[in-house]
């Protein structure tokens, strides 16, 4: 899968990440690199935990 990811420079800090439409997925890193890979690992946890809350409930694909 693939998300747009938004990353801005906090001085010298280093990086915020964040995918909008996601609320809470965010990560901060002190480089533009380690700032990616934290997001990858926080959108995979977002991703299961969605999973986790929707166990038990019936689903469909609709196409609009």
């Amino acid at each position: 899968m693939k998300f747009k990811v938004r990353l801005m420079r906090i001085d010298s800090r280093g990086y915020a990440v964040w995918v909008p439409g996601l609320p809470g997925c965010s990560a901060l890193g002190r480089s533009r690199e380690e700032a990616l890979e934290k997001i990858k690992k926080v959108l995979q946890a977002y991703l299961e935990a969605l999973d986790e809350d929707e166990s038990g409930l019936e689903s469909s694909i609709i196409e609009i």
